[in-house]
Order: structure tokens, then sequence, then C-alpha cells
């Protein structure tokens, strides 16, 4: 069960992202400039994957899904660089690529901006922006049912 107060938490955590956005120039967001940066993550994300995939390799709900990854070369559960999931020997469910889906289309509105607002983001998924957009409850970081609250 998440701690008490994470919902305020996370959605003073969402102001906050709205609040950063409105200080980005828009010809760097969902623009071409933003479009070749998320282009450039999924290169890289690819590049990333063929090196140290041993798993299967699968297109799945607009991602390259690359399985078989040693740990060391993704955080948590998996990550996702431009258009591409890179995750351990666990078979993704539809609820994670549902999440990780929201991330790529983050990858396209932010392009080369993205890891960078991640980071200032912060490893909290629950005050984490980007998590708290792609669903908590999906990404496994709360009970489905706490996520309806």
């Amino acid at each position: 069960m998440p701690p008490a107060g994470w919902r305020q938490r996370a959605d003073a955590a969402v102001a906050r992202g709205a609040a950063v956005d409105r200080l980005i120039p828009r010809m760097l967001l969902d623009s071409p400039v933003s479009e070749f940066g998320a282009r450039a993550g999924t290169a890289f994300g690819f590049v990333w994957g063929t090196l140290w995939s041993t798993g299967r390799v699968e297109r799945r709900q607009g991602l390259w899904v690359f399985r078989g990854m040693p740990e060391w070369t993704f955080g948590r559960g998996g990550v996702c660089v431009g258009s591409c999931f890179l995750t351990g020997d666990r078979e993704p469910s539809e609820r994670i690529l549902t999440h990780e889906a929201v991330h790529a289309r983050q990858w396209r509105r932010y392009g080369l901006l993205m890891p960078l607002l991640y980071l200032i983001a912060g490893r909290d998924p629950l005050r984490n922006r980007f998590e708290i957009d792609a669903g908590l409850a999906d990404g496994n970081y709360i009970p489905r049912h706490a996520e309806s609250r």
C-alpha cells in the first residue's frame, strides 16, 4: 500500500511539472526538434538493446521490447529509451507495456530533454510526474485499487 498522503504529493508533482513545461520554449515540445530527439533516443536504445539483450526482441504496443538484458543495463524493472523498452528475463505484461508506451509518447513530446527532466523529477515514482502520468498502477508502483482513490 502506498504511504499516506501520496496522492496529494503526486498531484503536486504533476503541477510542478506543468510549471516547468511552461518554461520550455514551445519549439522544443511536440515539435520536429523533439521528434528528432525521440528518434535519437530510440536509436540509442536500439543499439544498447542489441548489444546486451540475450532474450527475444519483439515489437509490442509501438515499442521495441528487448528482453534478457543484464540488470545493470536498466533501472528498476526496465527502462524506456525513445521507443525501446529494455528489461530483464520476465515477459512484460500488457499493463507494463501500456505504461512504457506512455513513456515513449513522453519521449516524443520532450525529445532529448526527457532524460534531464526525468532526472530532475526524481527517483521516487510517487513524486515523479512522468511515472504518475504513465500510470502508477500500470507501472506496478501501487496496487491497482489505490490509483482510483
